[in-house]
């Protein structure tokens, strides 16, 4: 079978008809057999993604890290990790990529460093260093606490002060009040630029403004530290940051078909046109949170059952939000979160089934569409059963302050089986053999179970697979103006099963209808949407299987 030709549009705009898929290093595809994923595994699997007709690749960090957090704490911005390869090879990965009509993304990470950074390492050594203000320091700490548990400030015995860290102790936040840090940040951005790089993805950077007098924050019921969101999401300065960034950087490469994307989690539909507004300047689009977030209750690991109604919501605001101004990005899964088809479909008896059904929702919004390493297949969460299978240092700190708070060992255990971050890191599975194709290694994280049935391999050559599934939507969205320039109408906002929505556009609409249930839904009065071509799906009629979804084009 012939490989789908990427969209192949330039220009400005041109990430409007173009499809994303996320690699996750360290997961993806192992080149030399040591268990760990690796750029020569990346270059020896890119037929896969030609074949999937991806425009293109987004790489999580690369850069030489201790591996505190897998790579997003970074001790060198200008090089690659031993662990993944050399300069050289990403510099083949980008010249092979591009001869395939693909581009490759970054991931910039300019909220923190490693505490083994040389900016850090000078910063922590003296109050008197050249680098003193790089870093958030104080004599004394607030009460904030970490995304990752316990408190955000540590004690440096070399400088005699505490540093900032909104993550772990090891990736401590630069300091973007200091223009020093910024430029610093931008002569990266440059370098990578030259290289040939096509643009960033950049790791939350809606936390790069603090409120700078950094008050004291409110503790949450069942929580020992101040939550520090208000003074950290979205900050005074952000906006004007991005500006001057696009400034400094991306508007001396006016030239190249850049591709500029923040992750700006618990971000608002307001914050999010300002920063994907064309005539600011900013971003082309954001990795926002909201949908991600329905099945929380008061904090990640109270995990609440899923809520199409609350789905829905979200999603639909989001796409209205940004109807006139901005551009919206459309995910499931990363790395930071688990497995969408465990999540919000059925991973047992309805797995193929939901998993289309997911992909076809996701592709069929305005929007550019991200797929992540093994949502192609269909690939479920992992049966973690004890907290040494966990790898995650989020997961595994929250257990331990979890339990040291009282909480039963299992409860714990049962969120994180949902929610771990872990999830979505499992290897990715190419086959049914031992090691799923991953490595002839050992793996540095469990490979799942299922992976004999659930792989590329087995569903390749297979029309009715969920891979094959993927790569209809990817070709629609290439061939059909609806898909990328259409509007975007709710259908119904009450229909207990159905998704149910409508893009229009001059050459056409698409009406698409997803049953988000393992039960038979009767359509009732959206029945009457079920005419024209069925060009994604198999039923008809006003019922509607269990997890079956269609899209007609009228």
């Amino acid at each position: 079978m012939t490989a789908i030709e990427p969209s192949g549009r330039t220009g400005p705009g041109w990430w409007r008809s173009a499809v994303v898929y996320q690699v996750y290093p360290r997961s993806f595809a192992d080149g030399n057999g040591d268990g760990v994923g690796d750029l020569r595994g990346i270059r020896e699997r890119l037929d896969h993604l030609e074949w999937l007709g991806v425009d293109v690749l987004w790489i999580s960090p690369v850069y030489p890290s201790p591996m505190a957090d897998n790579g997003y704490d970074v001790s060198d911005y200008l090089d690659v990790d031993p662990t993944y390869g050399t300069l050289a090879e990403l510099d083949a990965l980008i010249a092979e990529l591009h001869e395939r009509g693909m581009k490759l993304v970054m991931d910039l990470v300019a909220n923190h460093t490693s505490d083994e950074h040389p900016w850090f390492v000078e910063s922590s050594s003296s109050p008197e260093s050249p680098k003193r203000d790089w870093y958030w320091w104080r004599d004394e700490p607030n009460n904030w606490g970490s995304f990752f548990s316990g408190p955000a400030w540590t004690y440096s015995e070399g400088r005699a002060a505490y540093y900032l860290h909104l993550f772990t102790r090891k990736q401590p936040d630069l300091n973007w009040e200091n223009p020093e840090v910024r430029h610093a940040v931008y002569d990266v951005l440059r370098w990578w630029l030259d290289r040939g790089v096509d643009g960033f993805r950049m790791d939350v950077i809606n936390l790069i403004s603090k409120d700078p007098e950094l008050p004291e924050a409110p503790v949450m019921p069942g929580q020992r530290y101040g939550n520090m969101r208000a003074s950290v999401l979205d900050g005074p300065r952000v906006h004007e940051f991005l500006a001057e960034m696009h400034r400094e950087v991306f508007d001396r490469y006016d030239d190249r078909d850049l591709l500029l994307v923040g992750e700006t989690g618990e971000t608002t539909v307001e914050e999010g046109r300002k920063y994907t507004d064309p005539a600011r300047r900013e971003l082309d689009m954001v990795l926002h949170y909201e949908h991600v977030e329905i099945d929380h209750g008061t904090f990640k690991w109270d995990v609440r059952p899923f809520d199409l109604g609350r789905l829905r919501e979200r999603l639909a605001a989001w796409q209205t939000g940004l109807a006139d101004v901005g551009w919206n990005s459309l995910y499931w899964d990363n790395h930071d979160q688990p497995r969408v088809v465990s999540r919000y479909g059925d991973d047992g008896r309805w797995r193929t089934e939901s998993a289309k059904l997911l992909a076809t929702v996701l592709h069929l919004q305005r929007g550019t569409p991200f797929v992540y390493q093994g949502d192609e297949i269909g690939m479920t969460n992992y049966p973690f059963a004890s907290i040494d299978e966990f790898d995650d240092v989020e997961a595994v700190n929250y257990y331990h302050e979890a339990i040291a708070l009282g909480m039963e060992p299992e409860d714990v255990i049962r969120s994180l089986r949902a929610m771990s971050r872990d999830n979505g890191r499992t290897p990715m599975q190419w086959d049914d053999s031992p090691n799923a194709g991953f490595t002839t290694g050992r793996p540095w994280l469990a490979v799942n179970p299922n992976h004999t049935e659930v792989n590329v391999a087995a569903q390749r050559d297979d029309p009715d697979s969920v891979l094959s599934h993927y790569r209809r939507l990817i070709r629609l969205r290439h061939e059909d103006p609806a898909v990328v320039d259409g509007d975007f109408t709710l259908l119904t906002d009450s229909h207990p099963q159905v998704f149910a929505f409508r893009r229009r556009h001059e050459s056409g609409q698409l009406v698409v209808l997803a049953n988000f249930s393992g039960a038979e839904a009767d359509l009732g009065e959206l029945a009457g949407e079920c005419r024209g071509d069925l060009v994604i799906g198999s039923g008809h009629g006003s019922v509607m299987a269990p997890w079956e979804s269609r899209v007609y084009r009228r």
